[in-house]
């Protein structure tokens, strides 16, 4: 039986390794993992870096599957070559799912603030993450947040901000946790909702998603 193909691209910053708890039946489904690659400057638009992205894909007809931003960005792609279905996870459809705060930070170039430098040598700020709380979430980012490059950071951040997608496209799957705190879910239309899920959800609620993903991409 002709096994069908699933590329994964992450969240914004994340390396593939967000992916290392989900479980597809093997004799069903074979999965390969895209990891960013640098903007060619801060000014690329999202259209060529998806194009970009697509120069990886080695088989016909796939289906994309993309998590945060990356779902943001298999939209994109999805927009460059045929492929069976698009899957975003704990993402948006379009640019009216954005929350109000995100909005406003669009509006207000807030987001250009932003310590990216912060998150590119995060080794050398970890004595200002006080508490359990932040310390475990400083790991978490250290163990998936691999992209520290400035450049990429400032690029993704203003493409997740100013998305000109307007509509929902065709046939997307949406997977979405109920108390997802970057998208929350009232702004969310048309998902799959997975009870207790947070924005990283791929992480602690994989076995969940993997269920849904076995279900929803058979052939």
């Amino acid at each position: 039986m002709e096994k069908t193909h699933l590329y994964f691209v992450p969240g914004l910053a994340a390396n593939t390794k967000i992916f290392e708890y989900l479980d597809l039946p093997k004799e069903n489904f074979e999965t390969h993992f895209l990891e960013w690659i640098l903007p060619l400057s801060v000014e690329e638009t999202i259209e060529s870096y998806a194009k970009r992205m697509c120069e990886s894909i080695q088989h016909d007809n796939p289906i994309l599957v993309g998590v945060s931003f990356g779902g943001v960005m298999v939209q994109e792609m999805s927009k460059q070559i045929n492929c069976k279905k698009v899957v975003i996870i704990s993402s948006m459809k379009s640019n009216k799912e954005l929350p109000n705060r995100l909005k406003l930070a669009q509006k207000t170039k807030a987001y250009k603030l932003f310590p990216t430098k912060i998150v590119e040598n995060i080794e050398e700020y970890e004595h200002l993450f006080f508490g359990d709380y932040l310390k475990k979430r400083a790991e978490l980012y250290k163990m998936y947040l691999s992209i520290r490059n400035a450049d990429y950071l400032q690029w993704a951040i203003h493409n997740v901000l100013n998305w000109k997608q307007d509509y929902e496209l065709d046939n997307i799957i949406h997977i979405h946790g109920n108390k997802d705190e970057v998208f929350p879910i009232k702004h969310i239309k048309n998902a799959i909702e997975v009870d207790n899920g947070t924005h990283i959800m791929i992480l602690n609620k994989a076995k969940t998603i993997s269920k849904i993903l076995a279900e929803k991409c058979k052939c």
